[in-house]
This record gives C-alpha cells, structure tokens and sequence, in this order.
C-alpha cells in the first residue's frame, strides 16, 4: 500500500473514533446514579428521531471503524 494512502486512511480512522466518542456522549441515557444503587422506573420506550438516527450512526461509524483497521493491518 502506498504510505500516502496509509496516512489518509489513518487520519480517517482518527477522525471516525472522534465521531464515534461524540456521537456516544450524545446519547441520552437517563439514567443517573440512582440506576446504580436499584433505583425503580424502568420503563421500556423505543428511540424515535434524533436518537434513533444517532444509535445506528455510531452503529455504523463502529463498522466503518473495524473495515479501515483490517485494511490497515492487512497492508502495512
């Protein structure tokens, strides 16, 4: 593989483990630390709207995480 291929392709990767971190700390979770200690309340809800669209981006940024590490180990 080319090494300016390589680098292209690790900055990507860099660039995709931010989004991935980004679109992780977006998620709303609400829960606090009363999930911890047992506290009650569970209630089963589906995601709808920007919270579906970010549970499958970070889905599929995982993926595209994993295809550009197996090119890179292929390669180098």
């Amino acid at each position: 593989m080319d090494a300016t291929l390589q680098n292209i392709l690790l900055y990507v990767q860099i660039a995709v483990c931010a989004l991935i971190v980004v679109s992780v700390l977006l998620q709303n979770r609400a829960e606090g630390l009363g999930k911890m200690f047992g506290g009650g309340g569970e209630v089963f809800r589906t995601k709808r709207g920007f919270e579906k669209f970010l549970y499958y981006f970070t889905m599929f940024l995982a993926l595209v995480l994993v295809a550009i590490s197996l090119v890179l180990v292929k390669y180098s």
